[in-house]
């Protein structure tokens, strides 16, 4: 493993490094977000759930061609524009006083997230020999909960549910991330792949290339579902445990839960991968589903704090079963210069985050105050309606596999 780590570029490791630090303020502030609004300015669960929803609509919308961009233009220009983009947003975060600005300051950041992330991991996937992917994309997923173990014990500490100073600290940390990331490209100039003299592929035959793709297309529409549920833990949840009249000390209760999911991820990560890794990597997506959907079921019924622990355990097993294998999965069905394409593509899932907040907004203003259940039974439900669609993905990987062996 030392001699693994060896091998990979002094990008990879900046992108890695940066990642980490990136979530840890980032977890300090966002997830808090909802409890601002609510708690502190007086927002209805809805709205709020608008608010939040806003920042993944506009990721959605951005996504493919975030991706697309970087095929075209290169991963340089696009990560640099957009760290720095993401660091102002934060700044926007730290001085808002009004509901508008907090719509416009989130969609903003959702846009800068979404031309940021599928570049980010389109340079680990350029950067790094095949031998080491899985190796180089579970780090970038260890640094991401590393930073959110601490990032929002931090953050209830500086004061996230009341204040927007967090949202400033984050800025300063994203500008010095783009400053890294200058010295390191200026380092490292010659090491970055060339991209093809050959004509760029436009738009329209991108949009093709991944709607024709029979796996990559219900992995698409199934993870959406997946994506749907995971997005409860960070706005349903934080709002009921702060509005349910049978919880006390929501606020606080939930900075440790975000803190013991990202714990357990780090403990669990890669014992999971060893395992998973021998199977076609749709199968964690389908054990994650059903986890993550038991999880939200368990959420309902817990006023007790253990089951409300148990069910972020289970929750977080389920979301490293979805998330692991999820860009080696990409990886494996792209071709080297559909890559950045395909994984922005892959972000249009998060149509699944925009449904969570304003779904589970329209049940809690209903539901909150008297039943968990009602609130988050249907959620479950809809959650595991993705489980067909990545069946068939499975089925569909299987069959192409078999045939390519048997040309062999």
């Amino acid at each position: 493993m030392p001699q693994a780590f060896k091998q990979i570029h002094p990008l990879a490791w900046t992108i890695i490094v940066g990642t980490m630090f990136g979530r840890l303020v980032t977890s300090m502030s966002i997830p808090f977000l909802a409890i601002y609004l609510t708690s502190s300015m007086g927002v209805s669960a809805t709205l709020t759930g608008v608010i939040v929803a806003a920042s993944s609509l506009a990721g959605v919308s951005i996504s493919f061609y975030g991706g697309y961009i970087s095929d075209r233009i290169g991963r340089k220009k696009v990560l640099l524009v957009s760290v720095f983009c993401w660091a102002a947003v934060f700044f926007g975060f730290a001085a808002a006083s009004e509901i508008w600005m907090f719509f416009v300051v989130n969609v903003l950041n959702g846009l800068c997230r979404s031309v940021f992330e599928p570049a980010s991991r389109a340079l680990l996937s350029d950067t790094t020999p095949p031998e080491h992917k899985l190796l180089v994309f579970n780090l970038r997923y260890a640094a991401i909960n590393i930073g959110v173990v601490f990032g929002p014990i931090i953050g209830l500490r500086l004061g996230s549910a009341e204040s927007m100073f967090p949202f400033l600290v984050a800025g300063f940390v994203y500008v010095l991330y783009g400053l890294v990331l200058i010295m390191q490209f200026a380092a490292h100039a010659d090491a970055l792949p060339q991209r093809s003299t050959a004509e760029a592929p436009k738009i329209r035959e991108a949009f093709a290339v991944t709607s024709r793709d029979r796996i990559f297309l219900p992995v698409l529409i199934g993870t959406t579902f997946c994506v749907l549920g995971y997005g409860h833990f960070s706005s349903t949840l934080a709002q009921y445990l702060t509005l349910s009249p049978h919880i006390a000390n929501g606020k606080e209760l939930f900075s440790y839960m975000l803190a013991m999911n990202a714990a357990v991820v780090l403990l669990v990560q890669y014992p999971i991968v060893k395992t998973v890794s021998r199977y076609r990597p749709v199968v964690p997506l389908i054990l994650g589903n059903v986890l993550v959907s038991a999880s939200l079921l368990m959420f309902g019924l817990g006023h007790s704090l253990a089951l409300l622990l148990a069910g972020v355990f289970v929750f977080t097993v389920g979301e490293v079963l979805l998330f692991t294998m999820m860009d080696m999965l990409i990886d494996r069905i792209a071709k080297p210069q559909w890559k950045g394409t395909y994984f922005g593509t892959i972000g249009f899932n998060n149509v699944g985050s925009v449904a969570a907040p304003i779904v589970g907004g329209l049940l809690l203003d209903r539901f909150a105050a008297l039943s968990g259940f009602a609130v988050f039974a249907p959620l479950a439900l809809l959650t595991a309606c993705g489980l067909p669609f990545l069946l068939a993905a499975h089925r569909r990987l299987t069959a192409r596999e078999a045939a390519e062996a048997a040309r062999i």
